[in-house]
């Protein structure tokens, strides 16, 4: 029993990186030699490519992978939280079955946090050390922190 879920979840796991990266307009599938040093283009645009002036950065690249790895994260994580629950209902007083229920919010839940908190420290980490650490780009940051705990 256990060996079929853990290949269910790494199947859904699997699909669910995939259809992000495919949804992702990141900038490695991008054309972005000729965005970065094409001179019609706009500064929002290079930023939105992820140019870094002129040149192109592997920096927003890892920052984009990373956030999408840690979302796919915290989606699994919404997922248990919402099977412990239904687990939980249909216990039907079964202690067994409430324990192992409670469990798996529980890990669950503290799942999720450590979702939060690596996508802060992610982002920390990206914004401070790495020199990406302009005005717009951090307090976008902030802003999807918020989002995502909210």
């Amino acid at each position: 029993f256990m060996k079929t879920t853990l290949t269910k979840l790494l199947a859904v796991f699997s699909i669910s990186i995939i259809s992000i990266a495919s949804f992702c307009n990141l900038p490695a599938f991008a054309d972005s030699d000729s965005i970065c040093n094409n001179a019609n283009v706009t500064e929002e645009v290079k930023a939105a490519a992820g140019c870094n002036g002129t040149q192109n950065s592997l920096v927003p690249l890892i920052q984009n992978i990373l956030n999408a790895v840690i979302a796919v994260a915290g989606i699994v994580a919404v997922i248990f939280i919402v099977k412990g629950g239904f687990d939980y209902m249909t216990s039907s007083g079964d202690a067994g079955k409430v324990q192992k229920a409670k469990q798996t919010i529980l890990y669950a839940v503290i799942g999720l946090i450590i979702c939060a908190l690596s996508f802060a420290i992610v982002n920390f980490v990206i914004i401070g050390l790495l020199g990406q650490n302009s005005a717009d780009e951090e307090s976008t940051s902030l802003i999807n922190l918020s989002n995502i705990i909210m």
